[in-house]
């Protein structure tokens, strides 16, 4: 499974979920900003408090960091 937090004014959040969407990629996206629960699940699990972090079966990647979301994926 893989989770995406966001915002909807964070232009990495915006290629991240490009870069899934053209990889065919199913997500599950939270706007932190609208979501108290979302923000809290998120630090806990990335201790950030930036976005976008993405979640791909635990592993927790900050920042659009391409390699390691290809890596983590098997792309």
């Amino acid at each position: 499974m893989v989770k995406v937090y966001t915002t909807e004014t964070c232009p990495y959040c915006t290629q991240v979920k490009q870069f899934l969407d053209e990889n065919d990629v199913e997500y599950e996206e939270v706007d932190v900003s609208e979501s108290e629960e979302g923000r809290e699940e998120m630090v806990e699990k990335s201790y950030q408090m930036g976005v976008p972090v993405v979640d791909i079966d635990g592993d927790v990647i900050y920042r659009f960091d391409k390699e390691k979301i290809k890596k983590a994926l098997d792309l």
